[in-house]
């Protein structure tokens, strides 16, 4: 199966994810350059002011044989070298005493002798010219343990601005995502969701229509004519539920205690037309209360998805049956088909968005189990499919019990009315 195509808005989204990130992370890297630079120039230049003061006080309180560490000393008087011993043979530099020796300046020069830098300080010191040098690989090697530890700082410092970048900018790209993701959801949820109430309102027009010109009788016609308002007010409230939706995500609306068993006989009274004109019985098995804690437009939704995904599967002369059992703790409610039945292994895949059956015509679960699982979860409760190929299908959906509610509504006494005149 070959994955889909991601939505333009998805790979803007993304795209500005990444430039935010690298942005964050070109300041930091930036910081911690900027940061080194200014390290190494505070080290270059203390090393140098360090290598003076060192020539200057060994020769000033130190002797030829006793210098200072790393540091090398020479004295010459007439035609008398004396020299720190072990000291490089290619030292003195002879050039800056011969200097000194005639000009009697002091002398500070750096000098590459055998491969080796040396900062060399020549000065006249009572009756002799004195040299001391300062071997500058030590501080080379300082310097290089300097580059190391800026290098793996700055390594560290990018990785480190790429994450917490990352993540900043995934917090700041993250209203704009689920503005975009409420915007696609609410489309898609506005084709599906539509399609079931508007199918009942056209079929019970058609049905009204066909019997006023027949001549039925007028209490027959009034009682189709309030279906059709009982279906239009559905509708409505069908699209209040996908508004809330989309602006504050699938756990939107006031809790309040609902009636279950009310509701599925609603639900079931309002498909009575689609399920005779497709010569399908549907059974409501519901002998006692069923009070939980939800949103009734959500909760209605979940029956009309499950009551419309087992119509939509199950062949003429087929059964779905509607059953609610409660216990201690949990109301369960089940919707069982006798139709195309599932595969156990694809249980889970069904309630994807736009999942398409393995079996009989292929049909396509399209968003309505997605959103029955939204909201179930949103209720905090859970819903299981189970079944075998060909031999029909089930679906559980678990809610925790809420006290009795003290008034049904409007919406669900005239449901239960029109279940007594049926």
């Amino acid at each position: 199966m070959s994955r889909p195509a991601t939505p333009p808005e998805r790979r803007l989204v993304a795209r500005g994810r990444w430039v935010l990130t690298g942005q964050f992370a070109a300041v930091i890297t930036g910081v911690l350059l900027l940061v080194g630079v200014l390290a190494w120039g505070l080290m270059v230049r203390g090393q140098h002011a360090d290598g003076r003061r060192e020539l200057a006080a060994s020769l000033a309180s130190a002797s030829v044989a006793h210098p200072w560490p790393c540091v090398w000393m020479f004295a010459r008087q007439g035609d008398t070298l004396r020299r720190t011993p072990a000291s490089p043979a290619a030292l003195p530099v002879r050039g800056d005493l011969a200097a000194v020796s005639a000009r009697h300046p002091v002398l500070v020069r750096e000098h590459r002798v055998a491969g080796v830098d040396y900062l060399v300080r020549t000065e006249w010191h009572r009756d002799a010219v004195r040299q001391a040098t300062l071997d500058l690989r030590y501080q080379a090697e300082e310097r290089s343990r300097l580059y190391l530890a800026l290098a793996v700082a700055e390594l560290c410092g990018l990785l480190a601005a790429v994450a917490v970048g990352r993540w900043l900018a995934g917090r700041a790209i993250r209203p704009l995502a689920e503005a975009l993701d409420r915007q696609q959801r609410f489309v898609a949820d506005a084709s599906h969701e539509l399609r079931t109430p508007l199918t009942q309102i056209h079929t019970r027009a058609q049905l009204l229509a066909r019997r006023l010109h027949s001549g039925t009788d007028p209490a027959v016609a009034a009682e189709e004519a309030q279906r059709l308002v009982d279906g239009s007010r559905q509708f409505g409230e069908v699209l209040d539920d996908l508004l809330l939706a989309a602006q504050f995500g699938p756990g939107a609306g006031d809790l309040s205690a609902v009636e279950l068993g009310t509701l599925a006989r609603a639900v079931a009274a309002a498909e009575q037309a689609r399920l005779a004109r497709r010569s399908l019985r549907l059974v409501v098995d519901a002998p006692d209360r069923y009070p939980v804690h939800g949103v009734r437009p959500a909760l209605r939704r979940v029956l009309n998805a499950l009551v419309d995904n087992a119509i939509g599967h199950t062949p003429a002369g087929g059964t779905v049956r509607l059953a609610l059992r409660r216990d201690a703790r949990h109301v369960l409610l089940t919707v069982a088909d006798t139709g195309v039945g599932l595969d156990a292994a694809h249980a889970d895949r069904i309630f994807e968005r736009f999942a398409r059956g393995e079996h009989g015509a292929g049909r396509r679960y399209g968003l309505g189990l997605a959103l029955v699982r939204e909201v179930v979860t949103a209720h905090g409760g859970r819903i299981e499919a189970t079944g075998e190929p060909g031999r029909g299908a089930a679906f559980t959906v678990r809610l925790p019990v809420a006290p009795e509610p003290t008034d049904a509504g409007d919406g669900d006494r005239r449901a239960l009315a029109h279940d007594a005149e049926g």
